[in-house]
């Protein structure tokens, strides 16, 4: 139910508030009063924040890894660049989150936001895209980004998405937390989740706080502290000390020792890093080294490289909270009343509407959490975060080695053929079969392995066979019409340390509402405890 600024609401608002005193013996907690211009500024300037900086960052997304991107090599600024916004991924899918809670209402379940999840029609990838199709194959919602299913269970998905919650919780990073737990685990799992609390608590934070260093200090606070996420932050909080005038100093430290080890199919031994946690780093470094300028900040976390456009999204974002919209740059901010009243794809909102639609659900939280609406002004009852308990995913060991199919030691019987990728170009890294039968061979030393292949709107089935283990049957049918080529078909982490052989053999069988029965295989990572 949206509220209104009426006087019968003020009246409400004062009702709701009596209601919602501490009961007795109930810890107190300070209250702040934020006026209501203040929160609609400070969540305008938030949404805002967002949108210009994925719009900042968009030309170099992921075209420097593990490279500092040169500041000449920086597109200028052009204001309407934000247009690029209406059409990102860490916009419409943040959106839509928060939509769930506009239909279902705060009280909304982890199931509630998987449901619309599972029937979205909007393109994804890493996390996000395993997560969805795992809850499409019957995977529990709970399950769903846990590493078992999910290879990227600590990429930065959840991260770039929570950006909803902390913009609803002024001064809340509790309430934040508990949502972080009901969402993040759809798509992902420890530091992937964790990544969406530190995110949403800043938020929370700076609705109160402008000193960038203790606004990332509390989003730490909010991670378990035996976590690498909170191991990473804490690093750079003690580094940005040391180098005070040098954030590439930090940059550089953060390569040596976090730049390493990442799981993901595409950046395992390879330049390319989604992590969360690293993401994450850039993020605070653009907070930490931009110490309130909005452009110096979107300039330093679009500098650190990986994924470029979204750090800066999140660093925006809290940045324009800080700030409120009324402080953001003119130069940044000429263009979005054009754009407006446009909707955000795939969503049923616009920047208006997003906008406001936040400062009501922000409202709703703060009154059940013991606070007061008395119409021109709120009374927040603050609140200090308790750590979720740890979630590690820690047991995979490192990759060590990546066997392609061009590697002699994989064998193949029965019909492969080298792959050509829809625009028609030959892709010999790949092997593609569809017949029944056809088998693909390997023997490695290891602790785990990633079978990596593709997703594809034809894809089939296929039998694993582990060592003498049973078969187990996988396949590679995606239901978008876009193909994903380096994924994973299959993978295990708890092998014993020792020689492993993996068999695959196809079925010729399309899954349920494929357009045929391909099956791509690229190659093998091995790991190693």
């Amino acid at each position: 139910m949206r509220l209104k600024r009426t006087k019968a609401l003020t009246t409400l608002g004062i009702l709701v508030a009596f209601c919602a005193c501490p009961r007795k013996g109930q810890q107190t907690t300070p209250t702040r009063e934020l006026s209501f211009a203040t929160l609609q500024d400070k969540i305008k300037g938030g949404w805002a924040g967002q949108i210009i900086g994925v719009s900042y960052g968009a030309p170099t997304e992921f075209r420097y890894r593990g490279q500092i991107i040169p500041e000449d090599q920086l597109p200028p600024w052009e204001p309407d660049r934000v247009r690029n916004a209406l059409n990102q991924d860490d916009i419409y899918v943040d959106i839509t989150f928060a939509d769930v809670l506009n239909k279902v209402g705060l009280d909304a379940t982890t199931e509630d936001f998987a449901e619309m999840f599972k029937n979205s029609q909007y393109r994804l990838w890493h996390a996000n895209l395993v997560g969805r199709r795992n809850l499409r194959r019957g995977i529990p919602p709970h399950e769903a980004g846990h590493p078992r299913h999910n290879i990227h269970a600590n990429d930065i998905d959840f991260q770039i998405e929570a950006d909803f919650i902390g913009l609803m919780s002024p001064g809340m990073p509790q309430s934040a937390i508990d949502y972080c737990s009901r969402v993040g685990r759809i798509m992902n799992y420890g530091d992937g989740i964790y990544g969406g609390m530190f995110i949403s608590c800043m938020y929370a934070t700076a609705f109160f706080e402008s000193d960038p260093r203790k606004i990332v200090q509390a989003g730490l606070a909010c991670l378990p502290p035996q976590s690498a996420y909170a191991q990473v932050i804490s690093d750079v909080l003690t580094w940005s000390q040391q180098y005070p005038n040098d954030w590439t100093q930090v940059w550089k430290l953060l390569q040596q020792k976090w730049d390493k080890d990442d799981p993901c199919p595409s950046g395992a031994l390879d330049p390319f890093n989604i992590d969360a946690k690293l993401n994450g780093a850039y993020v605070a470094l653009g907070l930490l080294y931009g110490q309130g300028d909005f452009l110096r900040t979107l300039q330093i976390a679009t500098q650190a490289g990986q994924d470029s456009d979204c750090n800066p999204a999140s660093a925006g974002g809290i940045l324009g909270v800080v700030l409120g919209y009324s402080r953001i740059p003119d130069v940044f901010k000429q263009s979005l009343p054009a754009i407006e009243n446009e909707k955000f794809a795939f969503t049923a909102h616009s920047f208006r509407s997003i906008v406001e639609s936040t400062v009501q659900r922000a409202i709703e939280l703060v009154q059940r959490n013991g606070g007061q609406f008395l119409g021109d002004r709120l009374l927040i009852r603050m609140q200090q975060p308790t750590p979720p308990p740890h979630q590690g995913w820690n047991d995979y060991g490192a990759p060590v080695e990546r066997i392609p199919v061009t590697d002699p030691r994989w064998t193949w019987k029965g019909r492969w053929e080298d792959y050509r990728d829809p625009s028609g170009k030959p892709r010999p890294d790949f092997r593609r079969a569809y017949i029944k039968g056809a088998e693909a061979t390997i023997t490695f030393k290891g602790t785990g392995f990633v079978l990596v292949g593709a997703y594809l709107p034809s894809g089939g089935l296929a039998d694993i066979y582990l060592d003498n283990g049973s078969p187990v049957t996988i396949d590679a049918y995606l239901e978008d019409a876009e193909t994903r080529l380096v994924e994973s078909l299959y993978h295990r982490f708890d092998l014993p340390d020792g020689e492993h052989t993996l068999r695959i053999v196809t079925r010729g069988e399309p899954y349920p509402g494929s357009k045929g029965q391909d099956v791509l295989i690229h190659g093998l990572i091995v790991f190693r405890r």
